[in-house]
This record gives structure tokens, sequence and C-alpha cells, in this order.
């Protein structure tokens, strides 16, 4: 397999017309788990991606699947909220709406146009360690993602009319989202209290004092030095040709020049030695928690033990929480549990909504008692499996369409340098035992060194209430 592809590579680079336009092949990485890579690989049906990289810096990640006439692009870039600066917070998410405005030669609103028109659908994301970019059309619509891509990547037209039309929508997403939002801004009011140092401190959407003082000056700044082909990976996956993505790929991008890229200025998030707690008075018609324990980076050896620990405690309605807050005790009608999936050491969020007249105290008391459970007995064999079976099914079905295979490979190449890790933690997941949940419990469930944010319905006006 690789040789042949070495081989395409070659053929394709004779008619290169420059350096900067040459593919430079980089070895093929099986898409499967180890399991099945084993039973099949001999016969080469195994689906792998094939890794290219251009001459300035682009890289491709390309997964062949013929099961429909149908492709899916991707173009993630690496930077996200942790690359801004204070001051200037909520610059990458404003780019994801500016991507879609104007380009040279593409009027404003034509880029979706043209995308529906074909049958296609598209959209973006910005979140804390990347953004993403993405198109999914019918197969002989690929030339069309390709040429309106690579020139909103080189093209983009940064007047001041169109930032200032964005800012305001985005300064309106903020309010909506975050302002008038209870969970919102509990969230945010979460992080900010948990990080002091580390860019995760500020939200991905960004301080709206930020967001109203963008400049064209700063946009022009932020495009520059992050949105470069050296700075972006391109993931395909679909019913393509290799041969015809490295010859349409070349023709449009060989030309965009690579940026200078910073090296990377991140304070390290300093050990948690105490207990932190913030109070919001919020429109809500009963108490809420949220409660934020430092936890493990996404390629730590830990993350795989906590998130199946996650499954344990949150994950449905046999979970130890969900029947005890919500069958058992009745004094929660919603709760969740997530460990972040962030580049560096991230969260393990947990999340209640207290029943009308039940007091947060009581939430947290009986929450607490089943921390120290984990922390002091291991789990049955039985909760064990159904964490391990709950997660592998969230990952086959992740890869049930040609969009979630290319996220899937792109957010795993972006955060972890590695595009088939998907398969790597399903095999983590697999190897975890009972005693290796109970010792990261014991790690990262530290009561006295975590964040609660309790969130309070609001003080009728006119009326005394002491604070709680």
């Amino acid at each position: 397999m690789s040789q042949k592809i070495a081989a395409l590579t070659a053929r394709v680079n004779q008619k290169a017309t420059s350096d900067a336009a040459r593919w430079a092949y980089e070895g093929s990485v099986a898409f499967a788990d180890l399991e099945t890579a084993a039973l099949v690989d001999t016969a080469n049906d195994t689906p792998h991606v094939h890794r290219f990289r251009l001459g300035n810096g682009l890289r491709v990640l390309v997964l062949v699947d013929r099961s429909a006439p149908i492709m899916s692009y991707f173009t993630w870039f690496r930077v996200g909220s942790r690359h801004e600066k204070p001051g200037k917070t909520g610059l990458a998410h404003l780019f994801e709406h500016l991507m879609f405005n104007e380009s040279e030669g593409v009027e404003a609103g034509e880029f979706d146009r043209k995308l529906e028109e074909n049958g296609a659908e598209s959209n973006a994301a910005t979140w804390l360690d990347w953004t993403y970019y993405y198109e999914s059309l019918p197969k002989d619509r690929f030339g069309l993602a390709v040429k309106l891509e690579s020139n909103r990547m080189a093209k983009l037209v940064l007047r001041e009319p169109q930032i200032v039309s964005e800012k305001e929508v985005v300064a309106n997403e903020r309010r909506m989202r975050v302002d008038d939002d209870v969970e919102g801004i509990a969230n945010e009011v979460l992080y900010k209290t948990a990080f002091t140092k580390h860019p995760y401190h500020w939200p991905t959407i960004g301080w709206m004092v930020d967001i109203e003082n963008f400049t064209p000056e700063d946009c022009v700044a932020f495009y520059k030095t992050y949105y470069a082909p050296n700075n972006a990976t391109i993931v395909i996956a679909g019913d393509v040709k290799e041969q015809d993505v490295l010859e349409k790929l070349r023709d449009a991008y060989g030309a965009i020049p690579a940026a200078v890229m910073p090296e990377e200025d991140t304070t390290p998030e300093p050990v948690q030695l105490e207990s932190r707690e913030v109070i919001l008075r919020k429109p809500t018609a009963s108490e809420k928690l949220l409660v934020g324990f430092h936890g493990p980076a996404l390629g730590d050896a830990d993350h795989a033990a906590l998130s199946l620990l996650n499954e344990v405690l949150f994950g449905g309605r046999a979970s130890r929480m969900y029947r005890e807050l919500v069958t058992t005790r009745e004094v929660c009608t919603e709760i969740r549990g997530w460990v972040s999936t962030f580049r560096d050491p991230g969260l393990y969020e947990m999340y209640f909504t207290a029943r009308p007249g039940v007091d947060r105290a009581g939430v947290l008391t009986l929450a607490d008692e089943q921390l120290a459970r984990v922390c002091a007995d291991v789990v049955t064999d039985e909760e064990l499996e159904r964490a391990k079976a709950r997660l592998e099914l969230g990952l086959v079905q992740s890869l049930e369409t040609a969009s979630g295979k290319a996220e899937q490979i792109g957010f795993y190449d972006t955060v972890l340098g590695d595009p088939a890790a998907a398969f790597r933690r399903l095999e983590a997941y697999r190897r975890v035992t009972a005693g290796e949940m109970r010792t990261a419990a014991r790690r990262y469930f530290k009561l006295d060194a975590r964040t609660i944010i309790h969130v309070l319905p609001e003080i009728a006006p006119g009326t005394e209430q002491a604070a709680q």
C-alpha cells in the first residue's frame, strides 16, 4: 500500500511547477483498531489514512471510503482561543464568522449559496485548541470545495464594514448564549475561576469588551499569522481518488505562501491548592451546581480511566449518580459529567440541577458520597463492561458517515498528532482495570481543591434574603 501511494505521489510531482507545489508522502496509518487490522490487513482491506505535505507546509490526510458517492472536506487550523492574548480574546471565534463573508471574487453570501446549489452542507467550529471548516458534498462537486476553501484561505476580504458587521453578530451571539443564558454564564465563570494563568481561563467567544474593540488591523494580523497553509491540515474522507486529490490541491494551494508561525507562549496552570466557590444569582426556578476538578489532558494516560469512571457515575439511567440523585432520592432533575478533551490539562465538569425547593447543599453532599465510594472501592465488573460498551458504541456511531470519519481524523490529528488515535483510545479503554479507575478517582477527586459555581434564583425586588 505505502509503495503504491509513494509511486503515485512521485507521478503527480512530475508536473509540479515549484518546490512549494511538490508533495511529500509521509506514510499511511491504519484507520482501525488492532484487532480489526490484524484480521484483514493481509488482504489490504483495512482502510488507511494517507498523509501528505505540500512544499508550503499544507498537510493533507486522505481516507478513501467508497460506501457512498459523497465526500467530506475539512480544513483544520491549529488555532483556537488558547492562542489569543488578554485584550484580544474572541478573535479565533470572530474568524469563524468572517470566513463565511466576502473573499476576492466571492461576494458576501455567495459562498453558502454556491454550496447549497450543488447539494452541499457546510459549517464550522472554534474551540480552545483548534478551528475547523467543512463541506460535505457529492463526490463530483469536489472541485467546488477546493476552489472555495483555497480562495478564502488566501484572499479573505477584511475591510472595516465587514468586520463591524460580524462583530455585532458575535456580540449578539454572546448576549444570547452567555450573558442571557444561565448555564452559559455559569460555565464561563467555572473556567474563569478554575484557571488563573492558562489561556483556558477566557471563553472561546471572548469577553464582550474585547469583541467590541477589535480593529481591522487586529483581524489582518491574526489572519496573516494563523490562516496559512503551514498551519492547516485538510482532511478528506469519502469516494475520492488519491491522485485527483493531490492534483487539485496542488493546483489550488501550491501558490499560497507559508507564514512565519510564532512560538506559542502558554503559561501552565499552577496546582489548585484550595476550594474556590462563586455564587451567581440568575433567573432560574431551581438551584444548580457546576463542579470542576482539574483533570488530565486528552493525551495523558489517566484520561481513558477517568472517561470510563465518568460513564459509571453519569452514563445513562443505570449510572450511580442518576440512580441516587434522580431516581432514588429525587433531588435532581438533570445531571451530567464530562472529562474535557483538551490538548492541555482541563477540567472534569459535573453539572447538577436540583428540583424546585431542594437545597443544593443536600445535592452536593449526596454527590460527594458517590465520589467517596469510587475512591474507596473498585467498581463492579458489570459497571466496567457497561462503561466500555457505551464508549465503544459512541465511537462506532461517530464513524458512520464520511463527515464523522473526517471529523474524528482531524480532531485527533490536531490535538494528539495521530489521525487514528480514536482507535488507540478504544484499545486503551479495553485495557483499563477497575483498580486503575479507583486510582484515577483518588488522584483527581480532591474535594479541598475543586471549583464550585452555585447558581441560585434571583432575589425578588423589595425582599430581603441573606446570601446562602
